[in-house]
């Protein structure tokens, strides 16, 4: 009974919770390649057969740095709520960005996250291009979630001029979630 006390007390510790997310982490940039490399690779060997090409740098699929040798053109994007791709996006369009911006720290699995995004984003449509919203889903990013200290969900940080204004975990009235964006925008 001490046992399986202490089992179950281990497996829903933090610590527990941070090690699973780090180890999904690893995973994820050994064994997976990101849209964009997918992009390059399709690009690259689409052309090979019609150019010979010499190479002096190996290919490699294994480094979380977009290594391949392709450029995709940039586009300026200016939606009000958008979903973060990667590491890199999250730098250029919330660290970065000269909007205050609302983080929603989300996963699929999550109901109260279900309840919680469509209640958020109308609250910022309510600001009318004066706020972004961020969607960032753990699972997928565990390396943000890890990076900004996110041990439940849903969370959500108010973040302007790359710094961490305020935060909440949980569910919120559409009062409070008026007031909470409103505070970030300065009103």
């Amino acid at each position: 009974m001490k046992l399986h006390l202490f089992i179950s007390l281990l497996f829903s510790s933090p610590i527990y919770v941070s090690f699973q997310m780090a180890h999904r982490l690893l995973v994820r940039r050994i064994w997976t390649l990101s849209v964009k490399d997918l992009r390059c690779l399709l690009a690259s060997t689409s052309s090979f057969s019609t150019s010979l090409r010499s190479s002096t740098t190996p290919l490699s699929f294994l480094s979380p740095k977009h290594t391949l040798p392709c450029s995709l053109p940039h586009t300026s994007r200016r939606e009000v709520s958008f979903n973060v791709q990667d590491h890199e996006d999250f730098t250029e369009r919330v660290i970065n960005s000269a909007l205050p911006v609302l983080i929603d720290f989300h996963a699929q699995w999550c109901g109260p996250c279900k309840i919680l995004g469509p209640r958020l984003e109308k609250a910022v449509a309510k600001q009318k291009g004066k706020v972004a919203m961020a969607k960032v889903d753990i699972d997928d990013h565990t390396d943000l979630a890890i990076e900004y200290g996110v041990s439940a969900v849903p969370t959500v940080i108010a973040m302007r001029g790359g710094d961490v204004i305020d935060q909440f975990v949980g569910i919120k009235d559409d009062e409070a979630l008026d007031s909470f964006v409103s505070k970030l925008v300065g009103q």
